[in-house]
């Protein structure tokens, strides 16, 4: 066992990332430890693990992320403040360029000491989210079994560097998104998979949201599943360019401009650190004598 590579577990709104600095070496993470590490029972306890690496395309950083099931996806939001927030401290600068598999994203601290993201602009596209198929009208996307067998019709379909789909409902919790979520997911509609949202619009400035996230489950809190809402609730009438959604983990703030920009804003925080071993899953948090094995 050897426990070589130091981590930081941090989280956006209750959304747990546990992030790897790579830029100087490869860590050598494998999704076998990954899936070893994610639980919250006798894991390190996480959503999505994010590498920093070098930009070949000249960003400040290279952002690679994983959810907990160990697959690589395109893009996390919360994920993008939590490394905004270290590397802006880190460095002192006012901004910073993240490029990730999702496309280029741009942060900054606001006065207040929240980070912002510019997300960059939504695609609303059926071949852009991906769907399987033209279906026509991407606000209005039916024929999904599991979501017609729970009473939840039709959805709104958008890529925001990942695909969601927006299902806009009268009460969030009354549905069980634990049994529904994963059948959507995986419906054959959606190729590359799908993370699936509940909303309620509460008034023109608010819409309050539970995410199942593609290849982690129920979450606290998932920043573009916050953008696909908002940008989704301008596009269909049910709110103005200037949103809060709310999760289990606490409020974003969604800002879409008048060329599409969309801009996401929320706290982050510092768990813990640590050290960990990238093919084995094992693990020790600083200042705890024992070594964690996950899984």
């Amino acid at each position: 066992m050897t426990l070589s590579i130091p981590f930081v577990k941090m989280n956006g709104l209750g959304n747990d990332i546990v992030v790897l600095d790579g830029r100087a070496a490869p860590t050598g993470l494998v999704p076998d430890a990954i899936r070893r590490l994610s639980p919250r029972e006798g894991g390190i306890g996480f959503d999505q693990v994010v590498t920093l690496e070098p930009d070949p395309e000249g960003a400040d950083v290279f952002m690679r992320i994983a959810n907990a099931d160990g697959g690589e996806v395109e893009a996390c939001g919360n994920a993008a403040r939590c490394i905004a927030d270290r590397l802006l401290t880190e460095s002192g600068a006012a901004a910073l360029s993240i490029n990730t598999l999702g496309g280029r994203l741009r942060a900054h601290r606001r006065a207040d000491g929240i980070i912002a993201v510019d997300m960059g602009k939504a695609r609303f596209g059926w071949a852009d989210i991906p769907l399987a198929r033209d279906v026509g009208e991407t606000d209005r996307v039916g024929g999904v079994a599991a979501a017609e067998q729970a009473g939840i019709g039709a959805g709104s379909v958008v890529n925001v560097g990942n695909p969601h789909i927006v299902y806009w409902v009268d009460d969030p919790a009354s549905v069980d998104l634990g049994c529904v979520g994963p059948m959507i997911e995986h419906d054959p509609l959606f190729p590359r998979r799908i993370n699936v949202t509940l909303a309620r619009v509460v008034d023109r400035g608010r819409v309050d949201i539970r995410v199942w996230e593609r290849g982690a489950g129920m979450t606290r809190a998932c920043g573009t599943a916050a953008c696909a809402t908002g940008v989704l609730a301008l596009r269909t009438g049910r709110t103005g360019p200037h949103v809060t959604i709310g999760l289990p983990g606490g409020d974003i703030e969604i800002a879409v401009s008048d060329d599409g920009t969309i801009v996401m804003a929320g706290a982050v925080a510092v768990d813990f650190t640590g050290f960990l071993d990238p093919t084995a899953g094992t693990f020790t948090v600083d200042g705890a004598a024992a070594a964690g094995v996950a899984g």
